[in-house]
């Protein structure tokens, strides 16, 4: 599975983004995928995560209420809309997945995933 993250950018503290995470292969809808992020100086931290069949998502505090993670298997792409963004959303966010047997498993840890992508900057200015 290859990853393709877009979608980062400069905004302005308030504003919102839309982050796309195209995969590659046959079998996306098996696949657990989530969003981390690492600003400078930082661990990558985990961010959100959806299961296979989107029917199970897990939010990091930091972004719970303010975001939302969809995925369409159809088109084997997942989205994260992140809104109000703050000064404190700035780093690099990678996707990520993993095959699992599980339509409904979602990780929560880096360690768990298999694949990532290269990372898509987002900064935001105050």
């Amino acid at each position: 599975v290859q990853l393709q993250a877009s979608g980062g950018g400069l905004v302005q503290a308030g504003g919102s983004l839309r982050l796309a995470c195209a995969a590659s292969g046959r079998t996306f809808s098996r696949h657990a995928m989530g969003w981390f992020r690492q600003a400078p100086g930082k661990e990558r931290e985990f961010v959100v995560g959806i299961s296979g069949n989107g029917a199970s998502t897990a939010y990091a505090d930091s972004v719970k209420g303010r975001s939302t993670i969809s995925r369409d298997n159809a088109k084997t792409t997942m989205y994260l809309q992140i809104n109000s963004l703050k000064p404190e959303d700035t780093a690099v966010y990678y996707c990520a997945a993993v095959y699992s047997g599980d339509y409904f498993y979602v990780p929560a840890r880096s360690r768990e995933y298999t694949y990532w992508g290269q990372g898509t900057l987002v900064t935001v200015s105050s």
